[in-house]
């Protein structure tokens, strides 16, 4: 039998690598895969290609290629003088830009709310950027400091006292409130109109009386305090000093005194001494800058200060009702709920009816609130009680063992929370936060029904001008608002998605 002898090849380099097939990568692989990869797929990009023809391009025409753009009344907007179908009245938008964005913001005090623009972007820009220093000190400058300096540029006015004035104040208002309501009940026992009742309605009027009493002698000292401050010679600079002292100590001691309060009693004085340096530059001690009612502001200011409040002051209150309603305390956990549903189970229109008109009827007669504080008052607590949700989802998505581990490294339940806790259950419900957020921006415009002019309550207003009544006013007023609401909240938007992308690098795969 004969040997077949066989040959092996073995090759020694590799096979060059053929090109892509052309119908699997460049435009028309991502055409073959993403558009017409079936029937179905073909069916659905021709009907939204149809959608978007109808739409886009009509919007495109209306809004820049049929467009008027100059011209000083509504002449230059009708089509008999231009001699063609007439789109959007630009020449209207920029004539009452003004109203739009500031409303009936005195002219010669425009630099004050233009001032506050530019320091709030100065200031919120290094929050944004992730690499930027110092994001301790910024925080505080934006969210402590910057709204007291925006309020007094914006408002106006001075101050007639400081800290320990204020604290006296509050102290005389509750003891007199106290006083009052014992005095009333006395008033109506001895009245004998309630039957079988009277006597103890007396005898409980005459308790709680003599308890103001009681408080108001405890109070003397402040109240004492508060008069002789006022009556020096300047008496802001110099309630501001004793206040400086007296926080300063207290921080100090609480702090651990000489072992580890250094630093506290430091940063303490530091602040003071900015809080110094505003007061004496913008000259609240001898009056301030002139003052603008709320009732003149309007637009965008308006838009931008009833949105941003809200959502700043949303957040601690979301969290502590979040936190307060997984309490194991049943006051607390009782309280938490109670508020959630109430003010989750009303309309907006309804909570700022009700802080508009019904607040002042329970507060003390001598006691008033600006109209616009009653409104911010209002949105702060709605959305709060809506964010309090959302984070108690985030909250209830962190496993138990996180603060556990934390105990057990001897962390106590503050620490744990806003050291391990929180953060992660914020991490996880930033979409839905945002979402609280711009649905806050949108929901502004419902302020214009307690007579507030925001920038579409500005707009609305606009319409009533004859100068520029035309047919397609209208349509331009409303196109350029829904463009401004559009890169605010798309602004928003793609912001989170990149904060999420970061803080979520983990997750991804």
């Amino acid at each position: 039998m004969t040997d077949v002898a066989t040959e092996t090849y073995v090759r020694r380099e590799l096979v060059e690598q053929r090109a892509a097939p052309i119908s699997t990568t460049g435009l028309i692989g991502w055409l073959r895969t993403r558009l017409f990869a079936s029937p179905g797929y073909v069916l659905l990009t021709i009907v939204c290609a149809l959608v978007l023809y109808f739409t886009i391009v009509p919007a495109l025409r209306f809004a820049i290629i049929d467009a008027v753009w100059t011209g000083h009344d509504r002449t230059a907007c009708l089509a008999e003088t231009v001699g063609h179908p007439v789109g959007a009245c630009w020449p209207f938008i920029w004539t009452k830009l003004y109203q739009f964005l500031y409303g009936f913001y005195p002219q010669e005090q425009l630099w004050r709310p233009n001032l506050v623009f530019v320091i709030a972007a100065l200031l919120l820009a290094p929050l944004l950027i992730p690499r930027a220093p110092a994001k301790g000190l910024n925080a505080m400058l934006f969210f402590i400091a910057f709204p007291v300096v925006a309020f007094f540029l914006l408002h106006g006015g001075g101050i007639s006292s400081f800290g320990m004035s204020w604290f006296a104040d509050v102290l005389a208002t509750i003891v007199g409130s106290i006083s009052d309501a014992g005095a009333r009940l006395v008033a109506t026992g001895a009245s004998r109109n309630i039957a079988g009742l009277s006597d103890l309605v007396w005898l409980l009027g005459q308790a709680i009386a003599g308890i103001g009493t009681f408080l108001g002698f405890i109070i003397k000292p402040f109240t004492w305090l508060r008069d002789a401050l006022q009556a020096s010679s300047q008496p802001v600079w110099f309630d501001f000093a004793l206040t400086a002292v007296i926080v300063s100590g207290l921080m100090f001691v609480l702090n651990g005194g000489t072992r580890s309060g250094g630093r506290a009693l430091v940063l303490t004085l530091a602040s003071f001494v900015g809080i110094g340096l505003v007061i004496a530059v913008m000259g609240l001690a001898h009056g301030g800058l002139p003052i603008v009612d709320t009732r003149s502001w309007g637009g965008l200011l308006v838009t931008l200060v009833v949105s941003v409040t809200g959502i700043v002051t949303s957040m601690p209150i979301g969290m502590a009702l979040a936190l307060g309603r997984r309490s194991e305390i049943p006051l607390i956990k009782t309280f938490s709920i109670a508020f959630i549903e109430f003010w989750r189970g009303v309309p907006l229109i309804t909570v700022l009816f009700f802080a508009t008109y019904m607040l002042p009827l329970f507060l003390p007669a001598n006691f008033t609130v600006d109209g616009m504080v009653r409104v911010l008052v209002g949105v702060a607590l709605f959305s709060g009680a809506y964010n309090a949700e959302v984070i108690r989802g985030g909250l209830a998505a962190i496993p138990r063992g996180q603060a556990e581990a934390a105990s057990a490294l001897g962390l106590s339940y503050w620490k744990t929370t806003f050291l391990v806790v929180m953060p992660q259950a914020l991490r996880h419900v930033i979409p839905g936060l945002v979402n609280s957020f711009i649905a806050l921006f949108k929901d502004t415009t419902l302020v214009l029904i307690v007579a507030i002019f925001d920038l579409l309550g500005s707009l609305r207003a606009s319409f009533a001008d004859p100068v520029w009544s035309t047919p397609s006013t209208l349509f331009t007023g409303f196109t350029f608002a829904g463009i401004i609401y559009f890169v605010f909240c798309f602004a928003m938007s793609r912001y989170s998605l990149s904060v999420e992308r970061r803080l979520n690098a983990h997750r991804r795969t």
